[in-house]
């Protein structure tokens, strides 16, 4: 239900789906995190570039991807010596973190600097959480939908990528987990389905504002188990 719920907002907006899902599949099992939740993210954006692959920014792409590189690195890194409680308290804060300024619509100019900085803070929560898309949404939030829904997907699709190598490479990707992935791509699938006709439909901000509450909630539960585990 998780994925699918995320599915639908970031086939609305362009982000969302590691916001919702993240917090949940590592507080139901937290061996299945990161891995499951890179399987379903580097799927994903396949859907949306499908459909909108001509707007993608390249410029911005190839800058987040610059600083996205070595923040995979250190997202690697803390996955394999940071304990499994300790993680799942980063991925609540991280989580509460990226609620936050998402719902604050903190404004961000747009530039190679930004979006490289927004790549690498990405890397570094994206891969030792799920969560990796606030950063650049943020940068890019006042583009156009098309553009927003297009760029994130092709960069989320190269940094899901990364992060699957750099997980298998550290030895942090199970097959379990990248078995239950798969398996989450049929709610996945299911929820960009969904998404198409609310993106005609209903107001975006509407959407976020009800799943960051959803995020917040599962975010505050997470770091509550993590901490009395």
């Amino acid at each position: 239900m998780a994925v699918f719920v995320g599915a639908i907002v970031q086939g609305s907006v362009g982000f969302g789906l590691g916001l919702v899902a993240a917090p949940v599949l590592t507080m139901l099992d937290h061996s299945l995190m990161p891995g499951a939740i890179q399987v379903v993210n580097v799927t994903l954006p396949l859907f949306t570039l499908a459909v909108e692959w001509r707007k993608v920014d390249w410029r911005g792409v190839a800058f987040g991807v610059l600083g996205r590189v070595p923040g995979g690195v250190i997202g690697a890194a803390i996955v394999v010596y940071i304990s499994v409680y300790t993680r799942g308290v980063f991925v609540g804060v991280m989580v509460l973190l990226a609620v936050g300024l998402t719902a604050w619509a903190v404004s961000v100019p747009r530039n190679a600097v930004t979006v490289a900085v927004a790549g690498f803070i990405s890397g570094i929560t994206g891969t030792a959480t799920g969560v990796g898309g606030p950063p650049i949404a943020l940068v890019y939030q006042n583009a156009k939908g098309p553009q927003i829904r297009a760029t994130l997907a092709m960069f989320f699709f190269l940094s899901a990528a990364q992060s699957i190598a750099l997980l298998a490479f550290v030895g942090e990707f199970s097959r379990r987990a990248a078995t239950t992935g798969a398996v989450l791509i049929v709610p996945m699938v299911l929820g960009f389905l969904v998404s198409g006709p609310l993106r005609r439909y209903l107001d975006g901000g509407k959407v976020r504002v009800a799943v960051l509450v959803v995020a917040a909630v599962s975010a505050v539960a997470l770091i509550a188990q993590s901490l009395t585990a």
